[in-house]
């Protein structure tokens, strides 16, 4: 271990592994197997790169992810540690270039898509070559009750059995329950008490979910409010993609896009220019953000509910990777479930469709607990000994409450009137006496609850009828058309047994106030990496800058104790950024 903690503050900067670090560390190095389970941001990547450069040969790590194996090799290489990878962008002269630096021992590791292990010709290429370690990062995809199944991970077999010694195997994941756990040890050999789970809580990330919201207004304020930082917005649809790109953008807003329906070539523009700070905001399908490692990320909006635990909290996950206080944000309305449903139901493996559903469920669950939402997601990954975040929006929320039970028993009244038999656009129109086709045909406009609610414009009232159904006051049938009808609980609101009390709407807050000399810093930050070609995150984390704010080092000696800063990065950056400092020595 003496070698590990030197290379560790050598390469990465750090004086001490994390607990869980340590110990996976002093694990894998005695030669054994190991399933590592830990949170994203966790540090799972140093969990095989520290071994990797204890151990003689080269370690492969097998990732499902392009653009997290490029992530990787540019931040190793900007440390003096050789590492490539291996994957379909590269052309044939540099996959031969790849492997004469392998067969000549100038490859420490080697990143690989699981797709390669079909190849023949690769597998003789690296037959000759020792191998002491294996990786498997996002190990959840080899397991068929996983979220993110991947057939081509079971090839994984075959590169166990390329040397006559089989290399040591790590599997790595941030997202797997206790039976996801157990297949991925079943199908990799290894034993139940070489698990190591960290556990789930994230304590920078604030979860919150808001229902009833005009989903539209609240992300340009939240993104104009917090207009220096960097954020993603997933949406569940290619159609919601396009529509916050257009609001976004018509706000005036630099805004990236990236989904399945786009170019491969655009989708990459748009997500370099993320990585590299020249977009700070980006909006997504679930295509995106896999793997990426940009650490800056401050929030995660979803424009959408997404379809299960697993993804949501891998989304969200990609805020604060560097420790550093980030906002997760679920927008919820209850056309959410519809489309998650109708996206499940076009699944072509019909079989998986109730193991879908009942995910689905869970993930609704969430959205209507009032329990603790940090509590409520470890809970679910089978971690049971945590206790309340104190930050998420349940155990937080000191909003005060409005009595909103008439205007919900007027709604409720009109359900009734109207038959139970239509949707909440239409019932909306009736409450605030539109006089379109529909309403007249109808013959609603006899309707004693016809116009009732004149004071508020139809969707207004629409997402009123969206949070009654958040709250179980209306429910939806499901089917082609949904319709709302009034629950038992509905009932009991209607005859004056039960109140009804809506929060105020929600104050959009910056996520954090920054040091004067931060924007400065991210300024030089940007300039040395467009210098070097590479993204920002890989000179220095915002957690790296931030401590430099309050160390302000003028020396090489204070520089080095900057959190972040090896050795490296003091000889290719120190005389920078003290020079730097010295200038800026009056400011408070």
């Amino acid at each position: 271990m003496n070698q590990a903690y030197k290379f560790l503050k050598q390469y990465f900067g750090y004086d001490e592994f994390r607990p869980a670090q340590k110990q996976v560390i002093e694990h894998v190095l005695s030669g054994e197997n190991a399933l590592i389970v830990m949170p994203t941001g966790g540090g799972k990547s140093i969990c095989y790169q520290i071994p990797a450069l204890c151990m003689d040969g080269m370690t492969i790590v097998v990732s499902p992810l392009i653009a997290l194996m490029k992530d990787q090799v540019d931040i190793l290489n900007s440390v003096g540690i050789e590492a490539a990878f291996i994957n379909s962008t590269l052309s044939y002269q540099d996959y031969e270039d790849v492997l004469w630096r392998i067969q000549n021992g100038h490859v420490k590791l080697l990143y690989i898509a699981p797709e390669r292990l079909d190849n023949e010709s690769f597998l003789q290429a690296i037959a000759n070559v020792h191998v002491p370690l294996i990786a498997i990062d996002e190990a959840h995809c080899i397991s068929s009750w996983g979220h993110d199944f991947r057939p081509s991970y079971r090839s994984i077999s075959k590169l166990l059995t390329v040397w006559a010694k089989t290399p040591t195997i790590i599997a790595l994941t941030a997202t797997a329950t206790d039976e996801v756990c157990k297949d991925i040890r079943d199908i990799l050999q290894i034993p139940a008490q070489h698990s190591f789970i960290s556990g789930f809580e994230r304590s920078n990330l604030t979860f919150s979910v808001l229902t009833g919201e005009n989903r539209d207004k609240y992300i340009v304020n939240y993104v104009k409010t917090n207009a220096n930082q960097a954020g993603i917005i997933y949406c569940s649809t290619r159609k919601a993609v396009e529509h916050v790109y257009d609001i976004l953008s018509r706000a005036k807003i630099a805004v990236g896009k990236y989904h399945g329906g786009m170019m491969e070539e655009d989708r990459t523009y748009e997500q370099n220019r993320f990585i590299n700070d020249e977009t700070l905001v980006m909006i997504a399908t679930n295509a995106f953000g896999m793997g990426i490692n940009k650490t800056n990320v401050r929030y995660v909006v979803h424009y959408q509910m997404p379809r299960n635990i697993e993804s949501y909290y891998q989304e969200a996950g990609r805020a604060g990777r560097d420790g550093v206080q980030s906002d997760c944000i679920l927008l919820y309305s209850s056309q959410d479930e519809m489309t998650q449903r109708f996206l499940i139901d076009q699944s072509l493996d019909r079989t998986r469709i109730p193991f879908e559903l009942e995910k689905l469920q869970k993930m609704i669950d969430y959205v209507h607990t009032e329990s603790c939402r940090q509590q409520y997601i470890t809970s679910y990954f089978g971690q049971t000994d945590t206790s309340r975040c104190k930050t998420c929006d349940n155990c937080s929320d000191e909003r005060e409450l409005i009595d909103v039970t008439v205007e919900a028993q007027k709604v409720l009244s009109c359900v009734i009137r109207m038959g139970q038999k239509f949707g909440k656009q239409l019932t909306a129109q009736v409450l605030a006496g539109s006089r379109n086709k529909k309403v007249t045909d109808f013959g609603f406009t006899k309707l004693p609850t016809y116009g009732i609610m004149r004071d508020w414009n139809s969707k207004e009232i629409a997402q009123f009828i969206e949070f009654l159904i958040a709250e179980n006051i209306l429910q939806v049938s499901l089917g082609q058309l949904p319709t709302i009808f009034v629950s038992e609980k509905g009932k009991d609101v209607l005859m004056g047994k039960k109140n009804v009390f809506r929060k105020k709407a929600i104050a959009i807050q910056k996520i954090q106030d920054d040091h004067p000399l931060f924007e400065e810093l991210r300024i030089l930050r940007k300039q040395l990496a467009d210098q070097e070609k590479v993204p920002p995150f890989v000179i220095f984390s915002d957690k790296t800058l931030k401590e430099m704010c309050e160390v302000r080092p003028t020396s090489e000696e204070a520089f080095l104790t900057v959190s972040g800063v090896g050795q490296m990065k003091l000889e290719k950056y120190g005389h920078i950024f003290i020079q730097f400092f010295k200038q800026h020595e009056n400011i408070q």
